[in-house]
């Protein structure tokens, strides 16, 4: 820390606050917007690249002396793997201080493209450029618009997140729908639904920080080419942000939607098996009327000693079920209530 703050000194004039030093060290803080008069500093959380979150103060390990395992996650594969670290960003007027986790890639990609489009290949030409072609060598032209092109890219993660969330979540709202399979895995499913507020909230967070930098752009003091470009370049970002905000409440909505109608199905097949009863109940209760009359201990009894008597019956009560039956079927009380 002390040879970077030197360095800021002898570039710029003037180096952090220590305040600002803490929160860019800080990995629970939430993507936010500060400035002075010399500098600003934004801090964007971003998809980390691993199960865990790598801390910036402590290269890589939790705040305790041991590095604990991470806490096993509910809930499918794609969920598991939303967990955000904090990317910090210093903008002066010609140094952008940048400060990532141990095990960040973003950092790894931007210097891998700077250095290849300013270092000479094989032959004159930058790597991975086709032989007789030249290289497209296109250098951030600030500080801030190479610091909102790591941001991009960093948001670029959260669209590529949105396919598997889509095919995880549909997987689990087909299995709720499915009339012959009983869904179990509800604790899994609570904390999937936790993990997307919990992804909304980041998103929000995003967008707030980007409008407030967004709001200072509009103030005088940077050429207006430059700044033109910045706010376009803001804008698009921004866009971007509330496209994964959008996609994360429409897939808050459907899974809420299949759980709802999961409970209605349930309840309709409830209905059904209690209609079902209540119907075997009505035929059955004068047929029970019946035997339960004739069952009586009298030895004075009409039809008893009739030689037929059972027959006659047998008789009466099949007709009394066939009517029965009949007349709920034509109430329309024995049909499924899916037809």
């Amino acid at each position: 820390q002390a040879a970077i703050q030197a360095a800021l000194q002898r570039l710029t004039g003037t180096p952090l606050l220590e305040f600002h030093v803490s929160d860019l060290l800080n990995n629970q803080l939430p993507s936010h917007y500060d400035f002075t008069s010399v500098y600003d500093v934004l801090v964007f959380r971003r998809l980390a690249a691993t199960e865990r979150e790598t801390d910036t103060l402590n290269g890589g390990v939790a705040s305790n002396e041991v590095a604990r395992p991470p806490k096993r996650r509910g809930g499918p594969s794609a969920l598991r793997r939303i967990d955000t670290s904090p990317v910090g960003f210093a903008v002066f007027g010609r140094v952008l201080v940048t400060v990532h986790p141990v095990d960040c890639t973003v950092r790894d990609h931007f210097i891998d493209r700077m250095l290849s489009q300013v270092t000479p290949g094989p032959q004159g030409r930058a790597p991975g450029t086709a032989p007789g072609r030249k290289a497209l060598i296109h250098m951030p032209d600030s500080p801030a618009e190479l610091m909102l092109r790591v941001i991009d890219h960093m948001v670029d993660g959260y669209l590529e997140l949105r396919r598997r969330l889509t095919l995880q979540l549909d997987h689990w709202q087909s299995e709720l729908l499915d009339e012959h399979s009983r869904f179990r895995n509800w604790q899994a499913l609570l904390e999937a639904r936790n993990t997307l507020h919990q992804l909304q909230d980041i998103a929000e967070d995003q967008r707030g920080a980007l409008a407030e930098w967004l709001q200072t752009l509009n103030e005088p003091g940077t050429p207006f080419v430059e700044r033109e470009m910045l706010q376009v370049r803001t804008r698009d970002t921004i866009e971007h942000v509330e496209r994964v905000i959008s996609h994360v409440h429409r897939l808050e909505e459907s899974l809420e939607s299949a759980i709802q109608m999961h409970f209605s199905a349930t309840a309709n097949r409830t209905n059904d098996v209690m209609r079902t009863l209540t119907v075997l109940t009505a035929i059955f209760l004068p047929l029970n009327l019946i035997t339960g009359y004739f069952g009586m201990n009298f030895e004075a009894f009409p039809f008893i000693k009739h030689p037929d008597g059972l027959w006659w019956a047998t008789a009466v009560m099949g007709l009394i079920a066939v009517g029965l039956l009949g007349f709920f079927w034509r109430k329309r009380l024995l049909e499924p209530s899916n037809r």
